[in-house]
């Protein structure tokens, strides 16, 4: 299947304006995050969807492909189908531009995972919490899947909760049940095009989570899991620790 990986990347941002060409290691971060993915080995092409000319001429400043887009787009979902829409592709990945040590052979492992699962229209990825921390906190996305690997359920809140061990979540954890969700997609093309038509769903809107609105209507979602994830980037302190973290 030819498969094309697209990172959505946007100059503003609340909390770190021009993230995308924040300096690391000498380089733009977003070049980092071009770099990775090309090394990924079912990925066919790589380009940054933009809508800001600094970062179009960043990316192709260092050989990359850049692709415009419009500047009113209401999601990165939206922003993706536009330029999906140009392509000639069967899957599409969505890798974030704030993902510089993303794995390419995590980006493999969804993109096979695609393409075994032919009833899946959506997939992505997921990986063991490390502690009761992580589990309890709202800004780490929890996972329930089904005995094949499917998405039952996205959440902000602990699931599935232990009843009868809610003293002993650690013990919980150790049984692999909850999940923490990784932020990147694969979806076949034609039905990448039709979520922006899709109708916003009450379990999207209250969670605050887009992949919800698949699931609300009907869609399955393939998961595959991973054993670590990498460091996002979200402030100018996680910058820091990416810094630290490549020495």
């Amino acid at each position: 299947m030819k498969t094309v990986v697209i990172i959505p990347a946007r100059y503003a941002s609340t909390r770190f304006p021009g993230k995308p060409l924040a300096e690391l290691g000498g380089k733009p971060m977003i070049q980092w995050v071009v770099e990775r993915c090309c090394r990924a080995d079912l990925a066919q092409q790589v380009l940054v969807a933009t809508d800001d000319e600094r970062i179009a001429a960043a990316v192709k400043a260092f050989g990359g492909q850049a692709e415009m887009t419009r500047p009113d787009h209401p999601t990165g979902t939206d922003r993706l189908a536009e330029v999906a829409f140009r392509l000639d592709a069967e899957l599409v990945v969505n890798v974030q531009g704030d993902e510089p040590l993303i794995e390419p052979a995590h980006i493999d492992t969804a993109i096979r995972a695609m393409i075994d699962d032919g009833d899946a229209v959506m997939g992505t990825l997921c990986a063991p919490l490390t502690g009761q921390g992580e589990f309890l906190d709202p800004n780490v996305v929890k996972v329930v899947c089904d005995r094949e690997g499917r998405a039952l359920y996205f959440s902000r809140a602990p699931v599935p909760w232990p009843r009868d061990r809610a003293d002993d979540l650690a013990g919980a954890l150790r049984d692999g049940l909850a999940r923490r969700h990784i932020g990147l997609y694969v979806y076949r093309r034609d039905f990448l095009l039709r979520i922006p038509r899709l109708a916003r769903t009450p379990l999207e809107q209250l969670e605050s989570l887009e992949q919800l609105r698949v699931l609300e209507h009907g869609y399955r979602i393939t998961v595959a899991e991973v054993e670590d994830y990498g460091i996002g980037v979200d402030t100018p302190e996680d910058l820091e620790k990416v810094r630290r973290r490549l020495g």
